[in-house]
């Protein structure tokens, strides 16, 4: 309370946002001679009384100087349903002017709006606030905004609760709000006005719960569509990974084993295993850096590598060892959409990554084949042929690219022996 020597100056609000640092707002209604704020040992001292509201997390201190200062820790617990505030207090004005002299349906009233701001947090207020109304309109209250929160509660309840909890505390609101007026009807001879009421705030319910679903709902479709665009981001970046460096490591470690198998009686073929694995990290790094780029700085994504890159593909392949028979793509090159072409360079080279890395293969022939409108891509190899237990992320990957640009793929063994790719594309 202030006392007389502070009450006769002009009071004043000094507001201070710390939000960046500390997360909290922090309001003082003091006189002037205290323009700085509160001290804070002075409130912990003097401090008279403490309201702590745990749902909106506010602290209130009075001090024995006259000085109010009220501490709000998270803002956003009143600014997300801030329209409350002034339905509580139409209510309350509301539920005073209609119920002049008689105090027990004005506190009804006004706590019938108060349940609104637990609703959120208790599923048990829905029910309270049909209780409380239905109280309301037995105990003789009448007719007025008291109405309203009805069916707010019953929106509000829908828009955080599911289905079936929803219509339960609903349905047993309404219930209570129907007692309720059928008990004031009674007593007043007005049983066909109740009637109606009834029928009417029924109807303001279930528009309102119709309402609060489907909002529910698109909020729910919004957050599903986000988290699977976020995996399916993961994955792409997951597979550009493993396209830039899988091969390039596949690679490397074939060629550092042919230099170790060669190092002592044929040097300069060493040397060369040497050189290709230095030219093939430096493009593993590369693409490394390219794809952390990406992720994280937001940049777009470079294009990826097409027909014309396949030459230098084989090159590689070649260099470690292994017979390849690759049958001339320059044609192809510009034939083909660049997008086609990219998805063909990958599933050629993910397919000699797996030829390296996993069949024992000595040869291996990449062929191209023209049907119509479609392109025809097929890795063959001379080792071990076995059907396919676990695509993994290698031909998982190979079959959604293919088939993201309409084509398809076969994976497994070869008729005349061996393993296979073939993957036909939109040419």
């Amino acid at each position: 309370m202030l006392t007389r020597s502070t009450a006769t100056r002009s009071p004043y609000v000094f507001v201070s946002a710390s939000v960046a640092t500390t997360g909290e707002w922090v309001v003082f209604m003091g006189p002037p001679c205290r323009r700085r704020g509160p001290d804070a040992s002075a409130v912990a001292r003097l401090r008279a009384t403490q309201v702590c509201v745990r749902q909106c997390r506010l602290q209130v201190y009075v001090t024995g100087d006259g000085s109010a200062y009220v501490r709000v820790m998270d803002l956003s617990l009143l600014l997300r349903r801030w329209w409350l505030l002034p339905l509580v207090l139409v209510v309350t004005a509301g539920s005073i002017g209609t119920n002049l002299g008689q105090p027990l349906p004005i506190a009804l009233g006004i706590l019938s709006a108060l349940t609104l701001f637990v609703v959120e947090r208790a599923p048990g207020a829905v029910v309270v606030n049909g209780l409380v109304a239905g109280s309301y309109f037995a105990a003789g209250g009448d007719n007025g905004p008291v109405f309203f929160t009805i069916p707010v509660a019953a929106l509000l309840a829908s828009l955080a609760y599911d289905v079936r909890r929803v219509v339960l505390s609903v349905a047993a609101s309404g219930v209570l709000v129907w007692a309720g007026l059928l008990l004031r009807g009674l007593r007043e001879s007005e049983v066909d006005i109740s009637f109606w009421q009834s029928f009417g705030v029924g109807a303001l319910i279930a528009a309102a719960v119709a309402v609060g679903i489907s909002a529910r709902t698109r909020r729910a479709a919004q957050a599903d569509r986000q988290q699977r665009a976020v995996s399916e981001e993961r994955l792409r970046m997951a597979q550009d990974l493993h396209d830039g460096v899988g091969h390039g490591l596949a690679v490397i470690a074939m060629q550092a084993g042919a230099a170790l198998h060669v190092l002592d009686r044929d040097p300069a073929r060493a040397r060369a295993s040497l050189e290709a694995i230095r030219a093939t990290s430096k493009e593993s790094l590369e693409a490394l850096r390219s794809q952390l780029a990406v992720m994280s700085t937001g940049a777009p994504r470079r294009p990826g590598a097409g027909l014309a890159d396949l030459p230098a593909l084989f090159d590689r392949v070649r260099a470690t060892g292994l017979r390849l028979d690759a049958a001339e793509v320059t044609p192809l090159v510009h034939e083909v959409a660049p997008a086609v072409g990219e998805v063909a360079y990958f599933v050629a080279q993910e397919a000699l990554t797996n030829v390296l890395r996993h069949s024992g293969a000595t040869a291996a022939v990449v062929e191209w084949e023209r049907r119509d409108d479609r392109l025809v891509l097929t890795v063959r190899d001379d080792g071990r042929g076995g059907a396919v237990q676990d695509e993994g992320m290698g031909i998982s990957g190979m079959r959604s690219r293919v088939e993201r640009v309409g084509g398809w793929l076969r994976v497994g063994p070869a008729a005349a022996g061996g393993f296979e790719v073939v993957a036909e594309l939109p040419a």
